[in-house]
């Protein structure tokens, strides 16, 4: 597969040839279907050349990979750990509800300080990448998802590269993209409990080129109360038009139910996720652990 030049920056909006480039090879090669990011594993703690050659295959076209294990009986946690490690993600984002070593079970909770968040809640989530709250020095670049039982019903993933929503929005119209990358256009306002302020208000660009290593990212949320846009007409036409990009039609949306054994690395993709019934009195319940890492995969 041929890649396009590091040295290029399509991202630059001067760089039209090198934009063309890298487009051309990202649409050639993305994915259609979820049966195209899946990889079996044998043993996540002993992740194979072969396996791990296949599985950065798919990140390096779209950004994610799923895996299917075949050894299941391992804690949840220490999959995520093992697998990680293998992909150069070490440094976990330790949240607000996040465990100690910053991987979180996702369920739906009776009560308790998690009830106060949808990713522990029985209902849809819409589109978002994670971490869109954090401060820069904070930034989520990966994340993992592992799936240890499903709820009888729902549960669905949707996924999109950020990288093809840039595509799409900036063969739009070049300034969508402009709008969204100005440094004030997007802002999270502060989150409080019970009247104290346990963090500030984090205001950013949507679509940003990370310094660090010169990827391009992406920071959003679909949901309306947890953001504010800047007040300009550009800012609202771009916001539209990006809400149409990730229509749950679009053919650029992949959408599979992750079973048990099964899980998601990727660099910080969009996603969202249909609302889910647990079986309360056959102990049928939707159990998925996450863990976010400040880290990109490494190749």
């Amino acid at each position: 597969m041929n890649t396009p030049k590091p040295k290029e920056n399509p991202f630059a909006a001067r760089d039209a040839a090198a934009y063309k480039r890298w487009r051309d090879w990202k649409l050639e090669n993305q994915p259609q279907v979820a049966a195209s990011l899946l990889v079996d594993v044998d043993d996540p703690f002993n992740v194979t050349p072969g396996e791990h050659g296949a599985l950065l295959d798919r990140l390096r076209v779209c950004n994610l990979a799923v895996y299917a294990l075949a050894k299941t009986d391992a804690p949840a946690d220490e999959i995520i750990r093992a697998i990680a490690g293998r992909f150069g993600l070490f440094e976990p984002d330790r949240h607000l509800c996040a465990e100690e070593d910053g991987i979180t079970p996702l369920s739906a909770v009776e009560g308790g300080q998690r009830k106060r968040y949808i990713p522990y809640t029985d209902n849809p989530i819409n589109w978002h990448t994670d971490g869109y709250y954090n401060e820069p020095v904070q930034r989520v670049r990966a994340f993992m998802l592992h799936c240890v039982s499903q709820a009888p019903t729902g549960g669905d993933s949707a996924v999109m590269d950020p990288e093809i929503a840039y595509i799409r929005l900036r063969d739009k119209n070049p300034e969508h993209i402009s709008a969204l990358q100005k440094p004030q256009v997007m802002t999270i306002p502060a989150n409080e409990e019970n009247g104290v302020e346990i963090r500030g208000p984090v205001t950013g660009p949507v679509f940003f080129v990370d310094p660090s290593d010169g990827a391009l990212q992406m920071r959003y949320t679909a949901r309306g109360r947890n953001i504010e846009w800047a007040d300009d007409a550009a800012t609202q036409d771009a916001v539209q038009a990006l809400v149409r990009v990730m229509d749950r039609d679009a053919p650029d949306v992949i959408r599979f139910r992750l079973k048990p054994g099964q899980g998601i690395i990727c660099n910080n993709v969009l996603h969202a996720r249909t609302g889910f019934d647990d079986d309360k009195e056959n102990n049928q319940k939707r159990l998925v652990y996450r863990g976010r890492f400040y880290d990109r995969i490494a190749e």
